[in-house]
């Protein structure tokens, strides 16, 4: 077991201010993990029938509890959420940690029940902050972050609880989000998206693929974003002497999902090697900074590319500063000039370039890094101030 110190400090630091924290992840991620290392007083699972019973006459339950309650599984009660706001406001001493499968649905009825009482956090895998670099980095990468995964005994292992997972997502969570295609297409739907990894999103192409209407596209997209499988990464444009793509990117957040779903067992010697390595060190630089900095959430977040070929894998404001990054797999990537015409372009105060290994710091230019992964956890701290 990996005791994930980072998200319990985050859940300590959001109780202090507010009554009510929802922790919310897709299935397996490993929040029920989190929160039994919250040692909570009282600790509720809706998917137990004793627990789900005693929940159906909440005040009863729990009018003489005190301490941090637990109640997980809550997307199977949306209804107890009205008692929540009612309970906290008469005992406003009261802690109480939810945890839920992500879901547009779950999110909107607790946040209309619970307005000014609730604060939400995003549950992913293992990032880079919860691995050794040095021993676990190309391994994080083959299988992902979800624990099970991760910490399988073999690759094999792995790789077959990955499977099972995408069997089971497409099959029962899934559907209970609202898309109804039948599982085979709905697999037929993601493993496009897989395809398209780290590539711009056309919805309407996506759709005629489907016999789909570009609104139905763009309704299924959304669910698998709101449920953390996906990311569609928003484009940053401004007004500058440059035509600059308006599309999304999408990216697979966890890329153990994406080399099952491709079935893909070595990607260093796959075709797709650039597209993984790219959406990996992404998904993890914006799970690092978002939650090392409580100003720089994940919406804040862009990419950034011109019609002439100038590009930003990652584009970010930071402290009235610009902050660019670009992903390359190549151990010794070259100065190049899309590099160069986008500090200048977007006024970038500093521009990343990031490796899995080689040099672990080299300046490039005036305002350009070269930096390997480890370089830059260990000093993303200082960077970005």
């Amino acid at each position: 077991m990996i005791f994930r110190n980072v998200y319990t400090q985050l859940i300590t630091n959001r109780l202090e201010n507010s009554p009510i924290v929802a922790i919310l992840g897709p299935r397996q991620v490993g929040k029920t993990t989190i929160a039994r290392q919250m040692n909570a007083q009282y600790y509720f699972d809706l998917e137990n029938p004793k627990d789900e019973i005693s929940l159906e006459n909440p005040e009863f339950t729990l009018k003489d509890k005190s301490g941090l309650i637990v109640i997980d599984e809550v997307q199977r009660m949306p209804g107890i959420f009205p008692f929540l706001r009612y309970w906290i406001d008469h005992h406003p001493e009261q802690k109480i940690l939810l945890l839920g499968s992500a879901s547009i649905d779950l999110v909107n009825k607790s946040s209309e029940s619970l307005a000014g009482r609730i604060s939400y956090i995003d549950i992913a895998g293992f990032n880079w902050s919860e691995i050794d670099l040095k021993m676990d980095l190309d391994k994080l990468w083959q299988r992902g972050g979800y624990p099970r995964s991760f910490l399988s005994p073999d690759d094999v292992s792995s790789l077959q609880w990955r499977v099972d997972y995408i069997r089971t997502f497409l099959e029962r969570d899934i559907p209970q989000l609202g898309i109804r295609l039948p599982p085979k297409e709905l697999r037929r739907f993601w493993t496009i998206l897989a395809n398209s990894n780290s590539q711009l999103l056309n919805f309407s192409e996506l759709g005629r693929n489907f016999g789909l209407s570009e609104v139905a596209v763009r309704r299924y997209v959304e669910v698998l974003e709101s449920s953390l499988v996906i990311r569609s990464l928003k484009p940053w444009f401004e007004n500058i002497e440059k035509r600059q793509v308006k599309k999304p990117k999408i990216f697979m957040r966890d890329s153990g999902l994406l080399h099952a779903l491709l079935n893909i067992q070595d990607i260093k010697s796959h075709p797709l090697l650039g597209s993984s390595w790219e959406s990996f060190v992404i998904e993890n630089i914006i799970s690092i900074l978002s939650q090392s900095h409580p100003i720089l959430r994940e919406e804040n977040f862009y990419f950034w590319r011109s019609h002439q070929g100038e590009e930003i894998d990652l584009f970010f404001e930071f402290n009235g500063k610009r902050f660019g990054i670009e992903v390359k797999f190549n151990l010794r990537p070259k100065l190049s000039r899309s590099m160069t015409q986008s500090v200048s372009l977007l006024k970038l105060d500093h521009l990343i370039v990031i490796n899995p290994m080689g040099d672990s710091h080299l300046e490039l230019a005036p305002k350009i890094s070269l930096m390997s992964v480890e370089y830059f956890y260990q000093n993303f701290k200082t960077l970005f101030m």
